[in-house]
């Protein structure tokens, strides 16, 4: 086990969720000298990018798909240091978008400049001002002014209504598209690169070793145990003021981060006061369904992402996993994604899964006329009720602190990530910011 020395005012750290958030803060924490448990009521770490495994294959799956870009570098540089880098995997896939019966990519300038749907002067005006967003650095003020009115304008309403329209219908759903800020659509030009990276093994392979570079340098790992309250403890001298309700008993700590869903934290530490209660019940969010394909042949060939318009398909995106990476570590499956983003209490939430796949599967064949459902040899569908924050006009104004109004009880959330989108890099960024907020309060920073 690898020793650190303890800090003046080391502290009991509980860390709430073992996505990839709470373990760069618990490994951060740890490595700073604090004595850390981290509580997950899942049995395996990685959150949302945690992965499942046929008997057939070598790599675990995500159970939402899952990559990063090359400008990720808050997850590349911990995969670094804690010496997974010869894991890390770069990679250009074919991304593209489907326009009734035709996929085309946009994923470069010269897939732009060739876009066949829209007139020359608008594939150059297209480009440039997409490589301008790329250069810009201040977002703020764009987060006055929403897509759907910012677009057009910029880029011209042919191109809006035939590329972003659609993106931001399937992203949100028809209520919501109009009122997303040009700040939510910035940040994802800006960041992102063509050229992708996924891990050896998988994220699941990553949180893994995340893990064990966490219990290295003495973080307890309580997979499998849900925290059912957070509450404060009567004051006494010495004793931890935070106690945990989990299925063994309960737990005492001097501080509790806290890095699930913001209406979780609203339910297990009711003692929060009632106007920081109210702002987190207001941060809106869409929950995620995907179906799994293990197919015994290519679907799509070449493309890895496929955007769709929701206005045709039922479910906003197909994935072709095995066009990222090679078949051989799945056994030979091809595995693809169909995904969507809808409201939790959405009917498809509490469909069973053959009801989702009976919606979805008879869509498929529009992206490959030869598929048959004789193809699957397998296939699943994984639900998550909280999987994308939805943003709103002046949005930075409505994000909570990562420290609460009750002293020692952190949250760091994905809707707190804003203005970049939800995603295990900008998790990693958060865990390791809120790890060192912690950090100074051991020696009464505020």
């Amino acid at each position: 086990m690898t020793t650190t020395i303890a800090p003046k005012g080391a502290l009991d750290v509980a860390v709430i969720g073992a996505g990839f958030a709470g373990l760069a803060a618990a490994y951060d924490l740890a490595g700073s000298g604090h004595r850390v448990t981290v509580y997950d009521a899942q049995a395996t770490a990685g959150g949302l990018a945690s992965g499942f495994r046929d008997a057939s294959w070598d790599w675990p799956l995500e159970h939402f798909y899952h990559h990063v870009f090359l400008t990720d570098h808050a997850i590349l540089g911990l995969a670094r240091e804690i010496g997974f880098g010869d894991r890390i995997l770069t990679l250009r896939p074919v991304s593209a978008q489907r326009f009734g019966d035709r996929t085309l990519a946009l994923d470069g300038v010269l897939p732009i400049l060739r876009f066949p749907l829209l007139p020359l002067v608008d594939r150059v005006r297209l480009g440039a001002v997409g490589a301008w967003l790329k250069v810009r650095r201040d977002w703020r003020p764009l987060e006055r002014v929403s897509a759907h009115d910012w677009v057009p304008r910029w880029m011209g309403a042919r191109a809006y209504r035939l590329i972003w329209e659609p993106l931001l219908i399937g992203k949100f759903g028809p209520e919501r598209y109009r009122q997303i800020p040009m700040s939510w659509l910035w940040a994802r030009l800006h960041a992102r690169t063509f050229r992708l990276a996924y891990f050896a093994g998988g994220f699941q392979a990553l949180a893994d070793a995340l893990v064990a570079a966490g219990a290295a340098r003495g973080v307890t790992f309580r997979l499998g145990t849900p925290v059912a309250s957070i509450r404060q403890s009567a004051p006494a001298d010495g004793h931890p003021p935070w106690q945990l309700d989990v299925p063994e008993g309960r737990t005492a700590h001097d501080r509790v981060v806290f890095t699930s869903a913001p209406h979780l934290l609203a339910r297990l530490a009711p003692e929060l006061p009632s106007d920081y209660l109210r702002g987190l019940s207001q941060l809106d969010h869409l929950g995620a369904i995907v179906a799994v394909l293990a197919l015994d042949r290519p679907l799509m060939h070449q493309t890895y992402w496929l955007n769709l318009d929701k206005r045709e398909f039922p479910f906003l995106a197909a994935v072709e996993h095995t066009n990222l990476v090679s078949p051989a570590h799945y056994g030979g499956d091809r595995l693809i994604y169909l995904g969507d983003y809808l409201p939790a209490d959405a009917a498809l939430f509490a469909a069973g899964d053959d009801a989702v796949l009976d919606a979805w599967l008879p869509y498929v064949g529009r992206l490959n006329p030869s598929f048959r459902r004789e193809w699957i040899r397998r296939s699943w569908v994984f639900r998550a009720p909280y999987a994308q924050p939805v943003v709103s006009l002046g949005f930075s104004q409505n994000i909570p602190p990562l420290a609460t109004p009750l002293p020692g009880l952190f949250l760091a959330s994905m809707s707190q990530v804003y203005p970049w989108d939800r995603g295990t890099n900008f998790a990693v960024a958060i865990g390791r910011e809120v790890a060192a907020l912690v950090a100074r309060s051991a020696d009464g920073a505020p």
